[in-house]
């Protein structure tokens, strides 16, 4: 791990080579899991303000799930979610050609129609944060179904913190991701010595 400001970086998001391969894992990340995106409450309150524009691009049974039950629900743990469709799909989940997952809010983004939305757990994704002390962790999670972007990220020569530049910086700040960068280089400058 490396310190940068108030946070413990893990050396896979340095070391490890990533760029989201959605033509192979078809966003899957969007539709496994027993619960829903963790979300703050800023961001739940920010997702509520926008209901009117984002619930026409929702699935119809998304729609009624936010309509009736909220956008949002504390799950089993105690943690604020998403709500999720039928046990398993984020209800922000909207399908393309040949079942590509996509969120509606990124989508929404891109177009521009909406600011950015999107819960910081999955903008940042596969980067997980916990807390540690007065510290936050921000840590890789490998996972099978993001074998795929692994092998991109190696083909590209892209590196995980450099594909997640926006989401890192948009919860850490620009200051925070230049000095990852500078410390991200001299760490790999090291190890291949």
């Amino acid at each position: 791990m490396l310190l940068i400001k108030n946070t413990l970086v893990s050396l896979d998001l340095i070391e490890r080579f990533f760029v989201c391969d959605l033509d192979s894992c078809l966003g899957q990340c969007c539709i496994d899991g027993d619960a829903g995106a963790p979300l703050l409450e800023s961001e739940k309150e920010a997702i509520d303000s926008h209901l009117e524009a984002i619930l026409p691009m929702l699935n119809p049974s998304a729609r009624k799930i936010v309509e009736e039950e909220g956008s949002s629900y504390i799950d089993e743990e105690g943690d604020l979610v998403t709500q999720i469709v039928g046990g398993r799909d984020c209800v922000f989940t909207t399908y393309a050609e040949g079942g590509k997952c996509l969120c509606a809010l990124e989508k929404a983004y891109r177009e521009g129609k909406l600011p950015q939305l999107k819960p910081s757990s999955c903008h940042l994704y596969p980067v997980r944060l916990k807390p540690c002390g007065d510290l936050t962790a921000v840590n890789l999670h490998r996972w099978k179904i993001c074998k795929s972007a692994e092998i991109l990220g190696r083909s590209k020569g892209v590196r995980a913190y450099e594909f997640l530049k926006e989401p890192l910086v948009r919860k850490f700040g620009k200051e925070w991701y230049e000095e990852l960068c500078e410390t991200a280089a001299e760490w790999l400058r090291q190890k291949e010595k």
